[in-house]
């Protein structure tokens, strides 16, 4: 029956890319290296690999009937970012880095002579990247982790018209489509880890049957800092620190970059580029290492990063990537994670944006990788997974402070949603359950149980190593909070993850999943669609499928319902959209699905003006929404 529902890879033509080894498009003939980037092979043993600070390269691609701005070709010619911190009162401008000193040469060839620190700290940063810490692994290893279509694209991209080739956009899909996702500006002088890239967010903007595409890098702190300077300037949060010897030299490293006044850690160390959320009248763009970052759409569809906002002075040091909005009360809730005591603390906004008090959670008894949570209408769900943080076991084991754990037990925190202290706050062990994505959640029995549909990561010592050897499992879990019973079973046999459903459902109960199906993860082959009311009936809820052809991956599918503002509307009422790239091709296009039908049928399909790289996870906005920010 799977086979029935699969769909042939569209065809397309190969966008002009310049000459490149194997399938990363990077260019390093214009930059000094002592390596080069080798074609992508898990299989194939890992090379010390030398390479200094570069800038991404790529040839621009000139589509017939595309506008470039000029301006905005180069990665050096970026608008210049705002302020630091974007709150009702003024937040403090970071200073400049150090400038290099420049001279001008005979037949006015331009050089830049960096202070003499300068260069010492450069020469101990390659010395660390190439003798104490190199990127050996292949979970960072430049060589694999940047290859095919995880490879950053080489500049932004201003608002430039694409070409509807297949079907036609729908008249309510007036809006945009954002994602977000890593691209990082220089090519790693060292270890790199798929989630380390700076955050780029890819908008197509859709009105009236047309649509035009804009990629820009989200102007933190850290990206407006190294971009001034030419070069990285702080370790790379996943990859930088593995071994005490190599973590030590860094964080020294680091240290002195700081006190010469390199760069200032308190306007931001993060990255912002794994989620968008829209609450309070603002679009914010995530990373859960740092404060969230305003960002909006122009008319025109370009991004613009307003600044880092902190609510006025009540956020602290971070928050989640994935914050949950209750559509009915317009409040959000979320929460923050740390390596020291609370390791877990949680707070909500209300319908206009303004923060609440911090609730921290002292029952969660060590450091654990908290990246998603549930809520349902009474309480807030949140689960302690076998993935932690252990700086002990970066002393005496010379590896990674975050990883696995196999001798924990996982357990599931349950809270009501607006106490303002944790106790009333209840766990629940549950052996092998780690969740890193929630679906969703909601109440049963009164209030007296809980469902929550979350996919589980059955290998989970693989999740930050070996990302192709994860196997998700969608299951449903239900917690009866008068007798401390779990029970769970699984949804389908299929391995899916950045799974979604129709957001006006956040917190009760849904009947409707839609899920990437990874071929491997962290690569995404299709969609499928589970009916969750068929549950107790079968361990397989697969009802839709489509399968995006040989070659061709996508990412997160995300749910557009058709018509917003029907509260009658069917629950499925509406699209499936993601961007989806053909490897073979190397042609991105915005793919429009049928949410209803049980082959997922294509309504639309627009070609990219270029590449879309892989990413995280996004949302569509409409263009009411748009308008306000």
């Amino acid at each position: 029956m799977m086979n029935s529902l699969t769909s042939s890879c569209f065809a397309s033509r190969k966008l002009p890319l310049p000459p490149h080894n194997g399938t990363n498009p990077i260019n390093l003939t214009r930059f000094p290296a002592t390596g080069t980037v080798a074609p992508s092979s898990l299989t194939r043993t890992s090379r010390h690999l030398k390479i200094s600070s570069v800038r991404i390269e790529e040839k621009p691609s000139h589509t017939e009937g595309t506008t470039v701005d000029k301006s905005t070709s180069s990665p050096t010619s970026v608008r210049s970012p705002s302020s630091s911190s974007y709150s009702a009162r003024k937040g403090a401008v970071s200073p400049s880095p150090v400038k290099p000193k420049s001279a001008t040469l005979p037949g006015s060839i331009t050089s830049t002579e960096p202070p003499f620190p300068v260069t010492v700290f450069n020469a101990l940063d390659d010395i660390i990247n190439n003798f104490i810490d190199p990127p050996l692994r292949p979970s960072v290893n430049p060589r694999y982790v940047l290859s095919d279509n995880f490879a950053p694209v080489a500049d932004e991209l201003p608002p430039t018209e694409c070409e509807v080739v297949q079907g036609f956009l729908p008249p309510s899909l007036d809006g945009a489509y954002i994602r977000n996702g890593p691209n990082p500006q220089f090519l790693p002088r060292g270890p790199y880890h798929l989630f380390d890239g700076d955050g780029m967010l890819h908008a197509i903007r859709i009105s009236r049957g047309r649509a035009s595409l804009c990629s820009r890098y989200v102007k933190t702190h850290k990206y407006s800092a190294e971009r001034d300077a030419g070069y990285s300037l702080l370790p790379l949060i996943f990859s930088g620190f593995h071994g005490l010897t190599a973590s030590a030299a860094r964080g020294a490293l680091s240290a002195a970059r700081i006190l010469m006044g390199q760069f200032n850690p308190m306007n931001g160390i993060g990255l912002a580029n794994t989620s968008l959320s829209l609450f309070g009248g603002q679009l914010y763009a995530l990373g859960e290492s740092d404060l969230p970052y305003v960002v909006r759409l122009s008319s025109d569809g370009d991004i613009e990063t307003l600044g880092r906002h902190d609510f006025g002075g009540k956020l602290f040091m971070s928050m989640t990537a994935h914050p949950k909005t209750d559509p009915n009360t317009g409040e959000t809730f979320a929460f923050r994670y740390g390596p020291v005591p609370p390791f877990l603390t949680y707070f909500w906004f209300d319908k206009a944006g303004n923060k609440q008090p911090d609730v921290p959670i002292f029952s969660m008894l060590r450091p654990s990788f908290v990246h998603d949570f549930a809520i349902t209408k009474k309480y807030a769900v949140f689960a302690d997974i076998q993935i932690g943080m252990s700086p002990m076991k970066l002393i005496m084991g010379g590896g990674s402070p975050v990883g696995a754990d196999s001798t924990k037990v996982s357990r599931l925190g349950v809270i009501p949603r607006y106490d303002t202290n944790e106790t009333e706050m209840r766990w629940f062990e549950v052996p092998g359950l780690n969740i890193i994505h929630a679906i969703n959640a909601w109440d049963e029995e009164g209030g007296d149980a809980i469902v929550m549909v979350a996919p589980n990561i059955l290998s989970v010592e693989h999740t930050l190593e070996r990302m192709d050897l994860i196997h998700a499992c969608v299951e449903m879990v239900r917690i009866d909070l008068r007798t401390g019973m779990v029970t769970r079973h699984p949804l389908s046999v299929r391995n899916l993850d950045f799974a979604v459903m129709n957001g006006a459902y956040v917190g009760k109960k849904n009947r409707y999943v839609y899920a990437g199906v990874g071929d491997p993860m962290p690569r995404i082959s299709g969609v499928v669609k589970l009916d969750l009311s068929l549950s107790d009936r079968r361990s397989e809820c697969t009802v839709g499928c489509r399968m995006y052809g040989k070659t061709c991956y996508g990412g997160e599918p995300f749910f557009v319902p058709r018509h917003m503002d029907n509260p009658e509307a069917d629950e499925d009422d509406g699209y499936v959209v993601s961007y989806v790239h053909d490897e073979r091709a190397g042609e991105s296009k915005f793919l429009v699905m049928d949410a209803k039908s049980p082959s997922l049928d294509i309504v639309a399909a627009v070609k990219l003006p270029r590449r879309v790289p892989y990413g995280f996870h996004g949302l569509f906005v409409r263009e009411a929404d748009l308008i306000k920010l």
